[in-house]
This record gives C-alpha cells, sequence and structure tokens, in this order.
C-alpha cells in the first residue's frame, strides 16, 4: 500500500478519500448492474443499468447505457435508453441519442443530437435582484414595460 500513497498521506489507505475518484468503462467492457459513485464516471464502454450520483458522468461516442442517469453534469457523444437528470447542465454532443425523458437546470444540444422524449427545466431564481429572473409578474404589474 506504501506504493499507492504519499509518505505524508495517514489518511484513508484506499487513496484519497477527499478527493472524488476517477471510474472509466472502457471500450469493449459491458457492465451489467446499477453503477453508483459520487466521482466522475467516463464510459466508453455498455452499461446494462442505471447511473447513480456521480458528480460529472461522460458516455463518449460509442458509448451506451441501457438504464436511467442521474448525475451533477452529464455529457452525452453515444446513445441512452432511459431518463436523464442532470442536476446541474446537460450537454448533448452531435453524435448523441437519447431515448428517454430529460431533466435538467441547463442543457446545450449540439447540431445533430437526437432527443426522442420530453425535456423540462429547473426553474433558477435570483432572489433580491431587483425583479430580475423572479417570474413574470414584476413586468405585467408594471404594464410590461
Amino acid at each position: 500500500m506504501a506504493l499507492l500513497r504519499k509518505d505524508g498521506d495517514k489518511g484513508d489507505p484506499r487513496g484519497g478519500a477527499t478527493e472524488a475518484a476517477l471510474s472509466i468503462i472502457a471500450a469493449g467492457m459491458r457492465i451489467t448492474g446499477d453503477i453508483e459513485t459520487t466521482g466522475t464516471l467516463k464510459i466508453d464502454g455498455r452499461v446494462d443499468g442505471s447511473v447513480i450520483g456521480a458528480r460529472q458522468m461522460m458516455l463518449g461516442r460509442n458509448g451506451a447505457i441501457k438504464g436511467n442517469v442521474h448525475a451533477g453534469e452529464v455529457v452525452i457523444g453515444g446513445q441512452v435508453d432511459g431518463s436523464i437528470v442532470a442536476d446541474e447542465r446537460l450537454e448533448l454532443q452531435g453524435s448523441a441519442v437519447v431515448n428517454g425523458d430529460i431533466e435538467t437546470k441547463s442543457i446545450v444540444v449540439l447540431e445533430g443530437a437526437r432527443i426522442n422524449g420530453a425535456v423540462r427545466m429547473h426553474e433558477i431564481r435570483l432572489v433580491g435582484a431587483q425583479g430580475v429572473a423572479q417570474g413574470g409578474a414584476d413586468r405585467q404589474a408594471s404594464g410590461g414595460a
């Protein structure tokens, strides 16, 4: 184990509980079952199951997920057959295919990406910004100007 730790690291022998782990599912690899992580996940292979809790999840151009995705930030380049919930941001690259519903705060869809499902956006509210982004009630009350 000493080869995997710095000499001054007296913490977790598994190697860095404070840093988020990077997990890679390489091309040619197939996972059957759900994946639960708090770190970053890069998928170039196939997952038959859901991906839950990742801080960041990236699906490569040749990657595929047959299940749901719930992560903080999600970048899709391959195919997802299931729903996607991205707590912060979702990016669909030009090669992306999503067969399922999407829920996110922010979305980027590049030309060529396909979505076969509903897209729901979280409402972003700025409190105390003098009526900015607090909804249309302030504008309607003042006559729309």
